[in-house]
């Protein structure tokens, strides 16, 4: 990132400014989060569960909304076609997330195949996040065609602020090959969405594409939509295909989803934030283990890379320094293409295209160390190091956390595959967050070592520097002044720096 990239960016910065939108505007009850990190865990874990629950209750007034999608689900498996679940990102992952509970059990054996989950970037994305991709339409749409989306196959889009280049360019190619009208599902209202950005007015007034506005407010982590949009997200899509057009029974489990959220026991929750927060300031690295729930533990602890800007799982295929104070590995599985087929339960589908296959190509995707051989080889890599297990592990109507001397028992014996790992997304969602608030990977509820690795992201970063500059008293930045400063240091900063402060302390705010 230079001063000609900046100055590409600037030239297009209008399509990218989001602050006016409510998945990107900081959350009024969370704004002494950071604080509350440090000094009362219990408090932040209340608030930020709280959080859940508004977001949960808002959703239960798009039941008959659901229900449309899900009729529209119901014919299309019945009548022998295919759904498409697209994303990008968070909504990526929660797509490929809900094929792999078709495959669970979440629809019947008869339609499981018939589900087709993918990402920006492919497979090797779900693990590993590929800049810059997400920012081209036209990449949305090759993915869909190369995937076999026919004529009457229906795509159902989700991107959490609605206005993501990638969805939009496969959500448009849907409309024009397939005799179904896509679905496009967002987390912002439908009038300020259209006020702020040109593509996402363009998409939500095509006649070809139904839209629906899912929006719940403010993340409880500012701009942070891996949180409680990509939560209403996969649950709006999931019970749409668990239970088609029934509104009743969607009413109903939203009900019994949130219900049972809020009388769970986390008291024991903050124990294990503490306790893996100390792992890290101790010099100690972690390893994720799970034979069962891969797919939702590994969506959270590769979502903490961009997220906070730390070390990105690393890679056999391309040798780095840099290890992740974090990895996620299968037990069970003696080979990485094993351990693949565990949590997808699908062979991988990944890129090949001479553009990316370095970055997206299976080759690649093979390189991540995700086998039984995992903690092995990583101390053999850093032998200074310890490797700590954390597993986490599906029980007779629940799952079980074991870290250290620490061991938690949660039980959900009253829901679903789709709900118990909702359930334990949100968990894992407050875990890793309050983690890397006791590390101070944010201020106040604002994420300072965001990662400007994309249009989208390089213009929150520019925001929060303003937000910052204002909070201490100086007077607020000109936008294009911040920009300049950023890219100039961010080639500078390793994946460790905290770009938000690091730009803040550059500009001369007197």
């Amino acid at each position: 990132m230079g001063l000609n990239e900046c100055r590409d960016f600037l030239s297009v910065a209008k399509q990218f400014k989001l602050g006016g939108l409510q998945t990107e505007q900081p959350h009024p009850l969370t704004v002494d989060l950071s604080r509350l990190a440090t000094s009362d865990l219990e408090s932040a874990v209340s608030t930020l569960e709280q959080v859940d629950v508004e977001a949960l209750e808002k959703l239960g007034n798009y039941a008959t909304k659901i229900a449309d999608l899900g009729s529209e689900v119901s014919k299309t498996l019945t009548s022998g076609n295919r759904i498409y679940l697209c994303g990008c990102g968070a909504t990526g992952r929660l797509s490929i997330s809900l094929e792999v509970f078709c495959r669970e059990g979440l629809i019947p054996d008869a339609h499981q195949e018939q589900v087709i989950g993918f990402m920006a970037g492919g497979d090797a994305a779900l693990i590993k996040s590929i800049e810059n991709f997400e920012d081209h339409p036209e990449c949305g749409a090759q993915q869909l065609r190369e995937l076999g989306f026919g004529k009457n196959d229906l795509l159902i889009s989700t991107t959490e602020g609605g206005e993501t280049p990638f969805v939009i360019g496969a959500t448009e190619e849907a409309a024009r090959i397939s005799s179904k009208r896509p679905w496009f599902l967002y987390c912002n209202p439908e009038t300020q969405l259209k006020e702020i950005v040109e593509r996402s007015a363009n998409i939500l007034n095509n006649d070809r594409i139904r839209s629906l506005s899912l929006h719940v407010g403010p993340m409880a982590l500012s701009g942070s939509t891996r949180m409680q949009a990509s939560t209403v997200l996969m649950a709006a899509v999931g019970f749409a295909l668990e239970r088609g057009g029934n509104e009743k029974s969607i009413s109903e489990r939203i009900c019994q989803l949130k219900a049972a959220w809020m009388k769970l026991d986390t008291s024991q929750l903050k124990n294990f934030t503490a306790a893996e927060a100390n792992a890290y300031q101790s010099r100690e690295e972690i390893i994720y283990l799970t034979d069962t729930l891969g797919v939702t533990v590994l969506t959270d602890t590769t979502e903490r890379s961009p997220t906070f800007s730390l070390a990105p799982f690393e890679n056999a295929r391309t040798p780095s320094n840099l290890q992740a104070m974090c990895y996620m590995a299968v037990p069970s599985a003696s080979k990485t293409q094993e351990a693949w087929h565990k949590i997808l339960k699908r062979a991988p589908r990944c890129l090949e295209w001479d553009s990316i296959k370095e970055l997206a190509g299976l080759e690649i995707l093979e390189g991540f160390t995700i086998a039984r051989t995992c903690q092995k080889i990583r101390e053999q890599n850093s032998p200074s190091i310890k490797q700590i297990p954390f597993s986490i592990e599906t029980t007779t109507g629940g799952f079980r956390w074991e870290f250290k001397e620490l061991v938690w028992n949660v039980s959900l014996r009253e829901l679903t595959v789709l709900e118990q790992n909702l359930i334990l997304k949100m968990l894992l969602n407050i875990h890793s967050t309050l983690v890397m608030g006791i590390l101070g990977r944010f201020e106040s509820n604002l994420m300072i070592y965001v990662k400007p690795s994309n249009y989208k992201l390089i213009d929150r970063s520019i925001r929060y520097i303003q937000l910052l500059s204002k909070a201490q008293g100086y007077r607020e930045p000109e936008y294009s002044v911040v920009a300049e400063k950023l890219f100039e240091i961010n080639n500078s900063l390793g994946p460790d720096s905290a770009i938000v402060l690091k730009t803040l302390e550059k500009l001369d705010l007197t």
